[in-house]
């Protein structure tokens, strides 16, 4: 859509909004649909090609208006999840309306929200398992024994979900390319069991922040598999979006080990912030975590429809779906297949540019993104001149590149960025005793 559609279907828009609100007395109060009625309406999968705005607004006055804003609302997030879990390929058992499966999809607000909900029913599953074998100890006390994991690339919402839960977090150290492997958790899990810890969650990440690198989960996976009741989380926020392209399916190799996994199309797939998609193999184990059901909050479909508010921390809920359904509709698979390809080619180009470059030098860990940094420490102070705050001064010395001394980090300045140093210290990465997320007799606001 270039401009100039931009400007006619703007314009009939709100024509459109007009209309409906001129219509409003002659409009039904409640909705004359049962719960279900969408899905035999729409395809089971997302549109190859794209199809025009018309038939998309014609959709939506025939199939979508009736039943909104319940039960269209939840039906279309259900099916469009479905849609898209489906182009990424996750396994079945993600996917709602797959036989048999009791798992599904659900939009959140951000990837932080998805880590810290996913930890909650991980936590909830493991407090319920503990409470089995020891039913006279107190809760708090087996909530201490609880253990998290992570690797030091993961993203800092990991961190705060842990503070929140109020559960121990390790901070475990990746390998030279920057991925966390499995024999690095196997040897933490056990080192926190034999000094009478619970291990429970672990969160991986399929493109990091800092350097778009892969936690290898075909070997975290069967690591967890050998502790009970381990939750294992994948965060794909912003690579996650690549796997709709077949050939960028191999880095999602492993997934069928995970209990969630989320990815953010507001990052790469052109649909607008907040949307934060967000998979889980078994929806009772997250539900059960999150239920509160008070009289007002009931109604006659409870046992025979998906509640969203049972999934998350929000109990009220827009219709964020709609713009996915758009989005899907608009471009087809085909073309986000090639928005994505378009990127990845570009990345390419800037690689070539690089490296024909000599003020750069290539950080080779393998992963996703160009990884570079500059040469000459510098040529860094030069560019900061202006900034009085800046860390660096004329009178550094140039860092030492060799390969016993090579840094293992991905970002392009990290190498002389001593204020990560000093976090990194603060994190106890791969100490034996584990960060200890703040008590309420501890903290000091």
């Amino acid at each position: 859509m270039d401009t100039t559609e931009f400007r006619l279907r703007g314009k009939e828009m709100v024509d459109y909004m007009c209309e409906y609100m001129d219509t409003l007395a002659a409009r039904r109060v409640t909705p004359h649909v049962e719960p279900g009625y969408l899905r035999p309406l729409l395809p089971a999968e997302a549109p190859q090609d794209a199809e025009t705005w018309d038939n998309i607004m014609a959709d939506v006055e025939s199939k979508i208006m009736p039943g909104a804003a319940s039960p269209a609302c939840t039906e279309l997030e259900t099916i469009v999840l479905d849609w898209l879990g489906k182009a990424i390929g996750l396994p079945n058992e993600f996917l709602a309306f797959s036989e048999g499966s009791k798992g599904g999809g659900v939009i959140q607000t951000s990837a932080s929200e998805c880590v810290l909900v996913t930890m909650l029913a991980a936590r909830a599953q493991a407090i319920k398992r503990l409470k089995q074998q020891h039913p006279f100890v107190e809760e708090g006390i087996l909530l201490s024994k609880l253990m998290a994991y992570c690797s030091k690339e993961a993203h800092s919402c990991v961190e705060k979900a842990a503070m929140i839960c109020f559960v121990k977090l390790r901070i475990l150290e990746p390998d030279d390319k920057c991925a966390l492997r499995g024999a690095t958790l196997r040897q933490a899990m056990e080192e926190d069991e034999a000094m009478g810890l619970i291990p429970f969650f672990v969160s991986t990440t399929l493109g990091t922040t800092s350097c778009c690198s892969f936690d290898n989960l075909q070997e975290i996976g069967p690591v967890c598999a050998k502790f009970p009741a381990v939750w294992l989380h994948v965060d794909a926020a912003y690579a996650g979006n690549a796997f709709i392209c077949p050939e960028l399916k191999p880095l999602l190799n492993g997934i069928h080990w995970a209990d969630s996994f989320n990815t953010n199309l507001n990052k790469w797939m052109l649909v607008n912030f907040d949307c934060s998609t967000m998979w889980v193999r078994d929806r009772i184990r997250l539900t059960s975590a999150l239920v509160v059901d008070p009289l007002y909050l009931q109604h006659g479909y409870s046992n025979s429809t998906i509640d969203y508010r049972h999934w998350g921390v929000p109990l009220s809920r827009r219709f964020r779906s709609l713009k996915i359904w758009f989005v899907m509709r608009s471009y087809g698979i085909k073309g986000l297949q090639a928005y994505v390809r378009h990127h990845c080619q570009l990345a390419k180009q800037f690689e070539q540019l690089v490296r024909q470059d000599n003020r750069f030098e290539n950080d080779d860990t393998g992963a996703s993104k160009v990884p570079v940094r500059f040469r000459h420490l510098d040529t860094m102070v030069r560019l900061n001149t202006r900034r009085e705050s800046s860390n660096y001064s004329r009178s550094s010395a140039s860092p030492s590149l060799s390969p016993e001394g090579q840094d293992n980090s991905c970002l392009s300045a990290k190498s002389a960025d001593s204020s990560r140093k000093s976090a990194d210290s603060n994190r106890e990465i791969g100490s034996r005793s584990p960060r200890r997320s703040p008590t309420p007799q501890s903290r000091k606001d």
